[in-house]
């Protein structure tokens, strides 16, 4: 199953945005464990993080010291939820994301999501102050669109409707929801 996945990954080369003075860089680590469920966080509740108890990827902003985007990603994973990937199997990189401007207030961030396949089916997990939960959830579950749906949204005063899915509970939508549409499309291209 990995093999077919990182197939469907590199398949269609990823959409790279580049940097400007305004924006900066973070990334995340979309870990599938064997039988292709899929780790997710759920933020722990802070003030001042537009984030905050969100569902999302282990991840977060680069450091000057960070290798290159995928030790960033490798590197927010193990601070997370103590998962080291350095023995993981990297699949491939999604497309990368811009969140979105708050007040158009700089500095923007651009996402990077790389996505790696671990051996061990049930790893010990230790989330930090940062994680209040983690949970996997079978990537085939988001392949067939189960729990799919929208919700309203307010968004620079206006009523948006935006994806979403409900599952076990976890209210899973915006940039989390659209890495992981990145990474369903190539899985459904491929099959």
């Amino acid at each position: 199953m990995m093999d077919q996945l990182s197939s469907a990954i590199q398949h269609r080369t990823s959409v790279r945005v580049k940097a400007g003075p305004q924006t900066r860089h973070a990334s995340v680590a979309a870990v599938l464990r064997p039988g292709g469920d899929l780790l997710l966080i759920q933020r722990s509740i802070k003030a001042g993080d537009p984030w905050s108890g969100h569902m999302a990827f282990p991840g977060g902003r680069a450091e000057p010291h960070d290798d290159d985007l995928k030790a960033t990603a490798m590197r927010e994973c193990h601070e997370e939820v103590g998962l080291d990937l350095s023995g993981a199997r990297l699949l491939g990189r999604l497309d990368d994301n811009i969140s979105p401007a708050r007040q158009n207030l700089p500095p923007r961030l651009i996402i990077s999501a790389f996505v790696f396949a671990i051996t061990d089916p049930l790893p010990v997990l230790t989330p930090n102050h940062e994680v209040a939960d983690t949970l996997w959830l079978g990537l085939s579950r988001f392949v067939a669109e189960e729990a799919r749906g929208t919700m309203p949204f307010r968004w620079k005063g206006h009523d948006v409707t935006l994806p979403e899915v409900r599952l076990e509970g976890s209210h899973i939508w915006g940039l989390t929801l659209r890495i992981i549409d990145d990474l369903c499309a190539r899985v459904r291209a491929s099959g």
